[in-house]
């Protein structure tokens, strides 16, 4: 069944006149009115009619079903890419700017409503669904003033009489294949740069956390976006994934999730020179160095960043590696800091920790902590699945004989905090260093010596020095070795969707 968008702009004439504040749009009394696929301006089911059950981690139960598509329902979705692109992006910086700015706009105000969607099917505590959507806006505010700064130069030629200048067009269509454990981050970072850009997008968010973005392509709507610039189709990865790689009329593809798919990607992409942004997950180690004034504050703050969204996210510090001399006080500290922890239903306010998001997910954490534990590792204090529903799994902090663990060597993406005990910052360099992954890394001191010579030879694309949260808007994001390819956010993320053109001019008099 199709469904027609309520929208009240159907031409460039008038979203042109809704740029200028001519025209103000009608607000929905109700959020997120169409919790399915959308395709060209229009909210769809499956071609096939097909669903999928989507189910709540916290409490094991059917929220509902929602759509799966396939390779039908992407190609229809990528037809009305291509076919809104020439308009969109002759539309100009300006224009595109302004919905961007009126869709920040409304997601500011139903942050809370979309909150409690995100936070339904992904398990995350409410608290952080609501500033992953606010967070939102900050990445479109910033994406649509960056638009009006995407300009050229002029370059001076050797020979007399020509004329050189570059110009930076969009690139086309852009697949965007997200992951779960942010699911509004994650989509809004591409899209928000793709359209700033110019480009169009067919989005494909994860199978267990698709009604985020569906509501956020409802804001976008509601803001102005014309039919065919964004779409978002739901179902299985790969045959959507192998669609995207095989049309020519996508020209990048932007992908959030393992290394492993992230090569099969790198492979496809070979056969139609495909672009590609890769976010592969991170290892990311943590260096405590002896010189810093308050064990217990940074115990403290690296459980809270540790244990955001459950352990998952990606740049999530994981690999605790600190100086022997404070190893036991920061042992004792970050155990305390653990166990004062709230699990627990992650609609309530005062819950720090949630489900993870399905029942493997669960049992991988549960096998890398087994496998650690025989390997030497001490289970200092949680370790264990928690009984009853949800996919509950105990804040675990290890310690201990870590090296060749999987806690160590292994991306966790879950709640389990290792600790390892390093004696000179040449060791620790080379431990934080050894691991395929390079996305995000942590320094602790109150040496700026030290900090700077730390973070210099950190094999990272990004570096936190006595700061645990290496992300935001305004700058890049992104990773080095197997962490992946290419930026979001920031200036560079904007040039990541847009293609240079050098022109050269010579008079014909001449």
């Amino acid at each position: 069944m199709i469904r027609s968008l309520d929208t009240t702009s159907q031409s460039y004439w008038l979203y042109e006149l809704l740029s200028r504040n001519r025209i103000a749009r009608k607000k929905r009394e109700s959020i997120v009115t169409a919790l399915s696929q959308l395709i060209n301006g229009n909210w769809v089911d499956a071609a096939d009619g097909a669903t999928r059950d989507l189910i709540n981690p916290a409490t094991e139960r059917i929220i509902g079903a929602m759509p799966s598509g396939g390779v039908a329902d992407v190609r229809m979705a990528i037809d009305a890419a291509h076919g809104a692109l020439s308009a969109w992006r002759a539309a100009g910086s300006y224009v595109r700017a302004d919905i961007l700015h009126r869709a920040a706009a409304l997601i500011g105000e139903r942050a809370e409503a979309y909150g409690q969607l995100t936070t339904e099917e992904s398990g995350k505590p409410i608290t952080e669904s609501r500033a992953e959507w606010l967070s939102a806006v900050n990445y479109l505010t910033y994406a649509a003033e960056e638009s009006k700064r995407i300009g050229g130069r002029i370059i001076p030629a050797r020979l007399p009489g020509r004329r050189i200048d570059v110009t930076y067009e969009p690139l086309g269509v852009v697949g965007i294949i997200a992951a779960w454990n942010f699911p509004v981050y994650n989509v809004n970072r591409a899209v928000s740069s793709a359209l700033a850009a110019g480009c169009t997008v067919v989005v494909r968010p994860s199978e267990y956390t698709p009604r985020s973005a569906f509501a956020y392509a409802e804001a976008l709507v509601d803001a102005g976006v014309p039919p065919g610039v964004i779409n978002v189709v739901s179902g299985a990865a790969h045959p959507m994934a192998q669609e995207m790689l095989d049309d020519v009329r996508v020209r990048k593809i932007q992908f959030t999730g393992s290394t492993g798919v992230g090569k099969i990607l790198m492979d496809g992409a070979s056969r139609t020179i495909t672009r590609l942004s890769l976010e592969l997950g991170g290892n990311a180690p943590v260096l405590i160095l002896p010189d810093v004034p308050n064990v217990d504050a940074i115990a403290a703050e690296g459980v809270q960043a540790k244990y955001r969204n459950a352990g998952q996210a990606c740049i999530a510090p994981q690999r605790f590696i600190v100086h022997e001399s404070l190893t036991d006080a920061f042992v004792q500290a970050t155990a305390r800091a653990t166990d004062a922890l709230q699990v627990g239903n992650p609609a309530d306010e005062t819950t720090n920790v949630g489900p993870l998001v399905n029942a493997g997910q669960r049992d991988q954490i549960e096998k890398i902590v087994v496998a650690s534990a025989d390997a030497g590792a001490t289970v200092v204090t949680g370790g264990r699945k928690i009984t009853g529903k949800g996919y509950y799994f105990e804040p675990t902090v290890l310690s201990g004989d870590l090296g060749g663990t999987p806690a160590m060597n292994e991306e966790i993406f879950g709640p389990v905090l290792p600790i390892a005990s390093y004696s000179s910052l040449d060791d620790a360099i080379a431990l934080s260093n050894s691991t395929e992954h390079g996305l995000a890394a942590y320094v602790w001191t109150s040496d700026l010596e030290a900090a700077m010579e730390a973070s210099e030879r950190l094999e990272f694309g990004m570096v936190g020095i006595n700061d645990w949260y290496p992300v935001t808007a305004e700058a890049p994001f992104g990773g080095v070795k197997g962490s992946g390819l290419g930026r979001e956010s920031g200036t560079e993320g904007i040039m990541e969707y847009l293609e240079p053109k050098t022109r050269y001019f010579r008079s014909l008099r001449s």
